[in-house]
């Protein structure tokens, strides 16, 4: 686990708690220097939290990442003194962050998905369609996926952590994030593209945010990629996810001219010359938490 900022312990545990960082796929805490929530913790920090950023598998399902963010919550728990954090995911790290607060709720102040596959994604839907099961491209390409979280994993100084492409694929389509929501439903709305409760019965506030939009930087090497796979989607969607698929607890804005990847300010802060900064997004965050006495 990367600790972005190390201070003394909370005096009171009932405020400013600790913010957790979590990863989607493919995700990594720092690659060569560069952190994948580029300039994100420097938001917080300088609001006066602590930060930590997560180190889970790159490529498995999000129950077993989910476990894995759970011992190092405990972790933060034990080395802050402090009751609860806040769990801030993107992608699959929305599904992640919401396990540990399922399971652990007394551990949580709070989950924010950032672009979180909370509906499932019609582009994951897509791969699994066209790459038949048992098939020879199939175990092609999960072998190079599995390389290529591997190799994230050398990179970014994680070591042993498990890595099944095939396993994440799954928890990431509208069938496995549907099997999902029915084991761990807070926060999620009663219907697509609906509101969710801020606060669930759980104790644990929710909130959701993310762009949609694919091409928002003609220097954003991203975009190419983002705008092909934004065409296996129907409805408006930021490259990976439909914005109405990204809805959890109270839904803070899906209309932001962001891609996937903007959603956490890479590449290293390239974003939309004319629309909203995403660090904006994080530092409003932090004073509606702040507001909210958390």
């Amino acid at each position: 686990m990367a600790v972005a900022q190390q201070s003394q312990s909370l005096m009171d545990s009932g405020k400013n708690y600790p913010i957790v960082l979590v990863h989607g796929l493919f995700g990594f805490d720092s690659l060569l220097g560069v952190d994948y929530f580029y300039r994100v913790p420097q938001v917080f920090t300088e609001q006066g939290r602590q930060v930590y950023v997560a180190e889970v598998s790159a490529a498995h399902n999000s129950e077993l990442r989910g476990e894995q963010l759970r011992t190092q919550v405990a972790l933060v728990r034990a080395l802050t003194g402090a009751d609860k954090v806040h769990l801030i995911g993107h992608s699959q790290g929305a599904q992640t962050s919401r396990y540990v607060a399922s399971v652990e709720p007394q551990w949580v102040a709070s989950v924010t998905s950032v672009g979180g596959v909370n509906w499932g994604s019609q582009f994951a839907d897509v791969v699994r369609k066209e790459v038949p099961q048992g098939s020879f491209s199939e175990a092609f390409l999960a072998a190079l996926a599995k390389g290529l979280a591997e190799f994230i994993d050398l990179l970014s100084g994680k070591s042993g952590s498990p890595e099944m492409p095939l396993e994440a694929l799954a928890a990431l389509t509208t069938q496995g994030t549907v099997a999902f929501n029915q084991k761990y439903p807070e926060g999620v709305p009663a219907a697509y593209c609906g509101q969710g409760d801020m606060l669930a019965a759980n104790g644990v506030y929710y909130f959701s945010w993310s762009g949609s939009a694919t091409f928002t930087n003609v220097f954003d090497p991203a975009d190419a990629a983002l705008g092909l796979f934004g065409l296996t989607f129907n409805e408006p969607n930021d490259g990976l996810v439909a914005a109405c698929s990204s809805h959890l607890g109270q839904v803070i804005g899906t209309h932001y001219q962001l891609n996937h990847l903007d959603e956490v300010n890479q590449f290293i802060g390239i974003h939309h010359w004319f629309d909203t900064d995403p660090l904006t997004l994080y530092r409003e965050q932090g004073l509606r938490l702040t507001n909210l006495g958390l």
